[in-house]
């Protein structure tokens, strides 16, 4: 008995994606991405229908992935602490996982991690994003004294405006403007 099942294929751009079923597998899908070809592996008893909904849900995640290749955070977000006379934080990172929240910091360690569900947006939201928190560094609630802060980003008001906008395709994006403070 094979393991693996010949291998389905599709075009999604950036890549094509190939998808291997395996008698193996019981309950798992993984998914990787070599050269130009993202390989998801998925239990051989799902139905086409689960198979399409796992693809592109492998396909999308991988797409942000490939879309924060072109920012550089650390580099963006130290002109932005300059610009904006903010602090520098110590760590700034791309995070896959975050699916309530646009970016988060913590005031212990000064690191902050920005969706990459955010990757696709216009860049000024992006530089709201990380000036938001960034301003959360020095402040962590969302008084007075933070929107001082985060109001010196002259998009401020704009970026919410498409944050909402943005958190009201789909259930997953948490609170619309990002406000969730720091640890």
């Amino acid at each position: 008995m094979a393991d693996v099942e010949q291998p389905a294929l599709f075009t999604l751009e950036p890549f094509r994606v190939e998808v291997l079923r395996s008698t193996r597998r019981k309950r798992t899908v993984g998914a990787q991405l070599v050269g130009g070809v993202l390989k998801v592996a998925i239990p051989s008893w799902m139905s086409r229908a689960e198979e399409a909904q796992w693809v592109e849900k492998m396909a999308a995640r991988y797409r942000r992935t490939l879309s924060t290749d072109r920012i550089d955070l650390v580099t963006r977000s130290a002109a932005l602490a300059r610009r904006y006379d903010l602090p520098r934080p110590t760590e700034i990172r791309w995070a896959d996982d975050m699916t309530a929240r646009w970016g988060s910091c913590s005031l212990h360690s000064r690191s902050v991690r920005i969706s990459t569900r955010l990757a696709a947006f216009p860049d000024w939201v992006i530089d709201y994003v990380i000036v938001h928190e960034l301003a959360h560094l020095l402040v962590a609630g969302h008084g007075p004294d933070f929107w001082r802060l985060a109001s010196r980003y002259p998009k401020a008001e704009r970026a919410i405006g498409y944050l909402i906008a943005k958190a009201a395709d789909g259930p997953d994006d948490g609170d619309a403007a990002g406000h969730e403070g720091c640890d």
